[in-house]
């Protein structure tokens, strides 16, 4: 909906609304179980705030492409989160780990040719999202790094929880901007659309023959090409890829 990143207002959640009477739905059902699986809107949604978790971390090592894998609370004042880092700038990655006032205690938990996995442990300076997106009718789809802020994917029943999670972020002075606003519907069977930034780069790739043997262009070139860090173009060519598959192969 958008085509650039713009902050989220009622304006928007309106008009998609009204485009395709998007409420919350509790249809009859033969059971007790509520339900909020009719329609709805997938926000994709960039977060910015000095706290965020991890956010030092992400712009002292740009280098890399870190994406969370799951986090569990082992205590009640004590997280871990389980981290996939992908890229060669490991050592800057965990420099800058070390000095993170958003997390503690980094430890290598797993290392292969491409990436490495870190479990690190949220401090009470860390600002957070995720329950939050919970608490007022969110769900997680997606979530990856990047330098200036977190990239979510957020699915909301209605959009007076979207605007609800907006108030929620503005509270906390979290800064919040719209990629793109879209409605989920039955006819999604569960697979989130590519995104406009994940099209265009796929769409340049392919034209520039990332894709070819041997290719045309390289990952550099692309980032250069679209104005982007290198992992922002790892990341969305992964997850575009994979939302493919998904959407062809099941």
């Amino acid at each position: 909906m958008a085509d650039g990143p713009v902050s989220i207002d009622t304006a928007d959640t309106d008009e998609l609304a009204e485009a395709e009477g998007v409420t919350d739905a509790s249809a009859d059902r033969a059971t007790g179980v509520r339900s909020r699986a009719e329609g709805g809107i997938v926000a994709q949604l960039r977060l910015d705030h000095p706290d965020l978790f991890l956010q030092p971390t992400l712009r002292n090592a740009p280098d890399v492409s870190v994406e969370p894998d799951y986090w569990t609370t082992v205590e009640p004042d004590r997280t871990f989160v389980f981290l996939t880092v992908q890229g060669t700038a490991f050592e800057g990655f965990e420099t800058a780990l070390e000095t993170d006032p958003t997390v503690t205690d980094p430890v290598l938990v797993d290392r292969y040719p491409d990436r490495r996995v870190y479990r690190v442990t949220l401090t009470d300076r860390a600002t957070t999202f995720v329950a939050e997106t919970a608490r007022v009718g969110g769900r997680l789809l997606e979530l990856s790094a990047a330098r200036d802020g977190w990239l979510v994917q957020l699915r909301f029943p209605d959009r007076e929880r979207l605007v609800a999670f907006n108030d929620v972020c503005r509270e906390r002075d979290i800064s919040v901007t719209v990629d793109h606003l879209r409605i989920s519907d039955d006819d999604d069977d569960g697979v989130v659309a590519l995104t406009d930034k994940q099209q265009e780069l796929l769409a340049v790739a392919h034209e520039e023959g990332y894709f070819d043997v041997p290719r045309g262009i390289s990952q550099d070139e692309l980032a250069d090409r679209l104005d982007v860090s290198k992992s922002a173009v790892s990341q969305r060519l992964r997850r575009a890829i994979g939302e493919l598959c998904t959407s062809t192969l099941s």
